[in-house]
C-alpha cells in the first residue's frame, strides 16, 4: 500500500478535488466530514486491505497520517 493511493481513495470518498488531502491533515475536520464518511472509510479499508477498524480505535486516530499507519500495520 502506498500513501498516494491511501489519499486518491479518500479524496474521493469526500468528494474532494485533487491535491487537497494531506497526510498532516486532521480528518475529521474537513468540511465534508459526516457519518456517512466514516462508514465509507470503515467499509473502504474493509473492502481493499481487509481489516476492520473497532471503533474505539478509529475514535483514536486522529490524522490522514494516523489511520495511514493503522492499515499499514495490520496488513
Amino acid at each position: 500500500m502506498n500513501k498516494e493511493k491511501f489519499i486518491e481513495i479518500l479524496q474521493e470518498i469526500l468528494e474532494k478535488e485533487e491535491n487537497t488531502v494531506r497526510m498532516e491533515d486532521p480528518f475529521r475536520q474537513y468540511e465534508e466530514w459526516d457519518s456517512l464518511a466514516v462508514l465509507a472509510i470503515v467499509a473502504i479499508i474493509d473492502e481493499h486491505y481487509n481489516i476492520t477498524i473497532p471503533r474505539t480505535e478509529f475514535e483514536k486516530l486522529i490524522t490522514v497520517n494516523d489511520l495511514f499507519n493503522y492499515v499499514q500495520n495490520k496488513i
